[in-house]
């Protein structure tokens, strides 16, 4: 991914490198509560249970807080672009209310984690603002400001900000927060840890019998029974419910550069525009800040992103002066078609199995929520948004309406599209160093990689998740699927769920 000479990867994972593995399970297992992913979702609602005195296991494919939660823009806010103003026409001022009410509790209660354990996390309060550059833009954001305010957030419409440059207009609303998310988390773990919770990474979870218990088993052979289930896996690895069909994956990309401290913004920003500009400053020492610049979003799998990375760097420059670039990354959400993410029981018909998705790339503060969310349904305690963020909403794909038609609708083109003979199709010889295509051998479709040595690798090019065909992302050197965002290593190994997977080896 980091073609360019000196440019690193997440700054988060950098400055918070994750040291020594947390072994698999050394035999089956048996606990009260089994949460599968180590992100701020599934490690939030681990220690939340923990501190109610419940035996958990966190269980976690790769490395803890180091997949979608160690490549994000750290952002704490309520303020989710432009979410109140859609928000109060399909679920009412209250669906508003409530989703303000349980977005700012999160960012409350993570403050109030960083002073209790003593959390070296760069916490920063700071205001959330969603801007507009285009004045064509202002109806919308007055509008936003407006609902925001009537939701219970201290929202207001101005004018002016600490940007470099003007503005049209923006939703400005205080006393939200920045932090590193990877400080805060391996903290947090560390803390459960010493409460008696268990972490094993490196345990990829493949299957799952729901029952009393539920058991769950694992890519190294070992079983693990659990009372209650929470698959807290980004994108849900195990979907009785049909959750893909409401669910859009949507990659990101991220840009970091040293900026002279008195040059750099303090609030946090957004527009829509442009396919997303966001924008934060974190510390970064000697006089400088860190500028993180995020946006470019797209489908996994259908776009130029080495072009895409250069867009983003030229606006960064064209916008704030005297930018060196240490940093690049990319980042991947799921976005539900009614916009509030899906927290809460698994399925219909579910017992003691829980999910936590599409939070639509607000993920931090949405995590945080979820985690006390999830710990107080498990605890028979009432919650008041718990019905907004239920996964069983009947009635949501009426109004989820022309979202849930289109999202179908790209998944039937590319899983029929994409298995059409194309006009001209790559050859074996056409493949360049570093980059990779699908290529039919044998009437199979072949998904082939050339390194920088000329030598090839070749698996099969059909998602191991639901059969989409992926593609090649040469800046990430990544083969993703644009139907449900699962991603893969050249060799096949998985990068990303919900597949759970590796793509076959073929042979050439």
């Amino acid at each position: 991914m980091n073609a360019d000479a000196g440019i690193r990867g997440s700054y988060w994972i950098e400055s918070a490198p994750p040291g020594e593995p947390a072994p698999p399970p050394s035999g089956d297992l048996v606990v009260d509560v089994a949460v599968v992913g180590g992100g701020i979702a599934g490690l939030s609602t681990a220690w939340e249970l923990v501190r109610q005195g419940r035996e958990v296991a966190v269980l976690e494919a790769d490395r803890l807080a180091a997949g979608v939660t160690g490549r994000t823009t750290a952002k704490l806010s309520a303020l989710h672009t432009l979410v109140y103003d859609r928000l109060r026409r399909t679920r009412g001022a209250e669906g508003a209310r409530l989703y303000a009410q349980s977005q700012s509790a999160a960012i409350s209660h993570a403050a109030e984690l960083v002073e209790e354990l003593d959390i070296d996390c760069d916490w920063e309060e700071a205001a959330a603002f969603t801007y507009a550059e285009n004045p064509r833009g202002v109806g919308e954001l007055r509008a936003e400001a407006e609902a925001a305010r009537a939701a219970g957030l201290p929202a207001s419409f101005v004018t002016d900000t600490d940007l470099p440059f003007p503005v049209a207009g923006a939703v400005r609303v205080r006393e939200q927060a920045q932090f590193h998310p990877r400080k805060y988390l391996l903290a947090l773990a560390d803390d459960l840890r010493r409460r008696g919770g268990a972490v094993h990474e490196g345990t990829r979870v493949v299957g799952l019998t729901e029952g009393e218990p539920c058991v769950l088993s694992t890519d190294t052979g070992v079983s693990v029974r659990a009372n209650e289930v929470v698959v807290a896996t980004h994108y849900p690895v195990f979907d009785r419910a049909l959750l893909f069909t409401r669910l859009s994956p949507r990659r990101e990309l991220v840009v970091a550069a040293t900026i002279d401290e008195s040059r750099a913004p303090r609030d946090m920003y957004i527009t829509p525009e442009q396919g997303t500009r966001s924008v934060r400053s974190a510390p970064y020492g000697d006089g400088k800040r860190l500028l993180i610049v995020t946006g470019e979003h797209f489908t996994p799998g259908t776009t130029d992103v080495e072009e895409r990375f250069a867009r983003l760097s030229a606006w960064a420059t064209d916008h704030f002066e005297g930018l060196t670039f240490t940093h690049r990354w990319a980042t991947q959400d799921n976005e539900s078609t009614d916009s509030v993410p899906l927290v809460g029981p698994l399925h219909p018909g579910s017992r003691h199995t829980y999910v936590v998705t599409g939070f639509g790339g607000w993920g931090l503060s949405g995590g945080i929520m979820a985690g006390c969310l999830l710990s107080d349904l498990m605890a028979g305690r009432d919650v008041p948004w718990a019905g907004l963020y239920d996964p069983r909403r009947l009635c949501s794909v009426i109004r989820e309406g022309t979202s849930f038609l289109k999202h179908q609708a790209h998944v039937a083109r590319h899983f029929v599209g994409d298995r059409l003979p194309p006009l001209s199709r790559p050859g074996l010889q056409d493949i360049a160093p570093g980059d990779g295509a699908v290529v039919r051998l044998d009437g199979h479709p072949c998904a082939v990689h050339r390194d920088e040595d000329g030598h090839l690798q070749t698996v099969s090019a059909t998602c191991t998740h639901l059969g989409c065909l992926v593609a090649f992302n040469r800046a990430e050197q990544a083969w993703e699927c644009p139907c449900h965002g699962s991603r893969f290593a050249p060799d096949g190994r998985i990068l990303q769920g919900p597949a759970v997977r590796p793509l076959d080896k073929r042979d050439i």
